[in-house]
């Protein structure tokens, strides 16, 4: 069963794909971490994070169920050859 994908609670969208995402992430996150952001700013963009990490950990489990159907209902462990 399809799960729905959050959505941003501001005007912005979310990105097209987790790789989109996990980097607008990443550059959120480095913005904050340098203590240069005013405070509204950085308050929009820890709730902008927030969503993103939401939509992320969404796709992550859509992949995990997609997977389980395809391993017979198991999720197998990952092993790198």
């Amino acid at each position: 069963m399809p799960q729905d994908l959050p959505t941003a609670s501001s005007s912005e969208a979310m990105p097209a794909s987790y790789e989109a995402a996990l980097a607008e992430l990443e550059q959120l996150v480095a913005r904050i971490e340098s203590g240069q952001l005013p405070l509204d700013d950085m308050l929009a963009a820890y709730q902008r994070g927030a969503a993103l990490l939401a939509f992320c950990r969404a796709r992550l489990e859509a992949v995990q169920e997609q997977i389980k159907v395809l391993d017979d209902g198991q999720l197998q462990p990952w092993t790198q050859e």
